[in-house]
């Protein structure tokens, strides 16, 4: 089974800096505005982190170049693979996101054949991740994301802010 069934939907980097990687973007990449989201809590009861419960803070900037959106995560406080990532390498491109057709079979499939999820949860009840480990194939995570109407609705906000 195919774990991604569509294309590529957002492209996200991990910072210690939000601000000077917005400015980074938008100096040299044409990125118009970011939408900032400032201390998004993770909480134990709807996100793991290596199999246990997580419990994190990061900020969080989304903004779009085209049908792609591009997300910063700068981790303030807690263990997650954002901190990880971080701490053993530095700033850099974390993750690219997929939306499978059928986010549970995605998951399962990726787990039957051997591959890691590393982190997954809810969001506002209304999104659900796991990010599998793709650090073997030259991507640190690949994120599975099944998004609900409320959740794309307010994408398609910080979309059309962005242009």
């Amino acid at each position: 089974m195919s774990y991604a069934d569509g294309p590529i939907t957002q492209i996200a980097w991990v910072t210690d800096d939000i601000e000077k990687a917005e400015r980074f973007f938008v100096t040299h990449f044409g990125v118009r505005k970011w939408t900032r989201i400032p201390d998004v809590v993770f909480g134990p009861r709807t996100c793991t982190y290596r199999g246990r419960p997580a419990d994190f803070t990061a900020h969080i900037a989304l903004s779009y170049l085209d049908d792609i959106q591009l997300e910063l995560i700068q981790p303030i406080r807690g263990e997650s693979i954002y901190a990880e990532f971080l701490a053993r390498r530095g700033p850099g491109l974390h993750h690219v996101c997929f939306e499978p057709d059928d986010f549970d079979g995605a998951v399962a499939a990726a787990e039957r054949d051997g591959l890691t999820v590393v982190q997954r949860g809810d969001m506002a009840a209304d999104m659900r991740f796991a990010y599998v480990d793709g650090a073997s194939e030259g991507v640190p995570f690949i994120e599975l994301a099944e998004i609900g109407p409320a959740m794309r609705a307010f994408f398609d906000q910080v979309r059309r802010s962005a242009t």
